[in-house]
Parts: structure tokens; sequence; C-alpha cells
């Protein structure tokens, strides 16, 4: 299992955060679990290239 750093931060009632290698990527969420899966189809789009 890889382990992927994240930064995240909350702006009012939105998530916001980026994987900590590529922070040029920032994505959102309602909730912090749903960040979390936004931040990881991100790492896996990254990945494919």
């Amino acid at each position: 299992m890889q382990v992927v750093k994240i930064v995240v931060r909350r702006d009012g009632d939105a998530w916001l955060g980026y994987l900590q290698t590529n922070p040029d990527y920032w994505t959102h969420g309602e909730s912090l679990d749903d960040l979390k899966q936004h931040l990881a189809d991100l790492d896996a789009d990254l990945a494919r290239g």
C-alpha cells in the first residue's frame, strides 16, 4: 500500500486540499471524506499520466 501525504484546510463549509507531491492540483469536497475521495481520484489520474 502506498502512502500519500495530503494537505487539507477548511474554508467555511468547504474542505480544500492537495497532494503534497503535487501542490499545483487543488481539489475540494463537501466533507473531509468527500475531499479524501477526490484526492484519491486525483492521485490515480496523475499516476496514469
